[in-house]
């Protein structure tokens, strides 16, 4: 069978072959009525469309953004928030006609996303700072927005109060009465389990605002709580280190969670132990996913508009696309403690 090319198309019709040309990537030249027939013409001939890989070369852009993760491409798909997080970068993205990639921090073989991914610009979300992969998408001087991540300079960046929002729970267990604290935090590198001196972890940026915000509660009331840490996503290791901690004869009465999916893993272990939440112990999460309200009790915890940060984070790299990487706006979106069952008064002794 011949090859079809815009040509033949062009024969097809009675047109030139860049008023078929224009049909594929510039429509706005073209009446609706002759696209439409240029376009029924490519398909009864079988044509699927100029080469991508060509259009790429001859515009001088990919048409692709990337969004890098520093762990496993399965937490964004098993990950509630970061499942809405994306969703809303894919809908604020969709009238751009921008196609989106998932980049992992770790390559295989001679493959290193970070740099041999063809792209027009990267969303870096919630990554390890020192990762080479960072590091790549910086060398090659794309356009680059930094999300839940310290704010580097020269770059726009979108953050959620993380800090006041811890403070705002730690503050109100303090007032419920509660002496007995632990911290329940995620991070996927450095030491995992029960740690005692949580300020020698290397943590991303969300968990260091988290602790640090309730520190800056607890810390002048002179209570040091010991701290489970375990990656994202094992709720299992998280309800075994809680389980381990919560069995002490001076347990905490009171647990504060990295987020939502962490305090899954305390209430599990609560169970384990017949321990009744609030009445024996008072936990809290952070983010207000569906995960949330699902818990009975429903969890306290503090709300991130997550669906807006995603659109803050597509309309920030849109913008640095347009404009080149002029502008370092930095943009932080507010947060909320919602108050639910799952915390009350400190009991009484053990």
């Amino acid at each position: 069978m011949p090859r079809v090319t815009l040509q033949t198309i062009a024969d097809r019709v009675g047109v030139s072959r860049m008023t078929v040309s224009n049909a594929f990537s510039r429509p706005d030249q073209l009446s609706p009525t002759l696209r439409r027939r240029i376009l029924d013409a490519a398909q009864e001939l079988g044509y699927a469309g100029p080469d991508p890989t060509a259009r790429a070369l001859a515009k001088g852009t990919t048409g692709t953004i990337g969004i890098l993760l520093t762990d496993s491409l399965r937490y964004a798909f098993t990950d509630l928030v970061a499942g809405d997080f994306l969703a809303a970068i894919a809908e604020e993205l969709a009238p751009t006609g921008l196609s989106i990639t998932l980049l992992t921090s770790t390559g295989s073989g001679d493959l290193i996303p970070a740099r041999d991914v063809a792209m027009d610009g990267a969303l870096i979300y919630s990554c390890d700072p020192t990762s080479p992969a960072v590091a790549w998408l910086q060398r090659r001087r794309l356009p680059l927005v930094f999300v839940d991540q310290d704010p580097i300079a020269g770059y726009p960046s979108v953050n959620v109060a993380d800090r006041e929002g811890a403070r705002a729970t730690a503050q109100h267990l303090l007032d419920q009465g509660h002496e007995r604290f632990a911290y329940a935090i995620a991070g996927s590198h450095g030491p995992h389990g029960l740690v005692t001196d949580p300020s020698a972890l290397l943590e991303g940026y969300a968990s260091t605002q988290r602790r640090l915000g309730w520190a800056d509660v607890l810390a002048p009331a002179g209570i040091h709580p010991p701290t489970i840490r375990e990656p994202f996503e094992r709720v299992d290791a998280i309800r075994a280190d809680a389980r381990e901690l919560l069995a002490t004869p001076d347990r905490p009465t009171a647990v504060l969670c990295f987020s939502d999916v962490t305090a899954v893993g305390v209430y599990q272990a609560a169970e384990d132990l017949g321990l009744r939440i609030p009445d024996d112990l008072s936990v809290t999460g952070f983010d207000d996913g569906p995960v949330a309200s699902q818990l009975r009790p429903c969890l306290t915890t503090v709300r991130q508009d997550v669906e807006a940060k995603g659109r803050a984070a597509a309309t920030a790299l849109r913008s640095a696309l347009q404009g080149g990487q002029t502008t370092a706006t930095r943009t932080l979106l507010p947060t909320t403690l919602v108050i639910r069952e799952s915390t009350g008064p400190a009991p009484g002794p053990v």
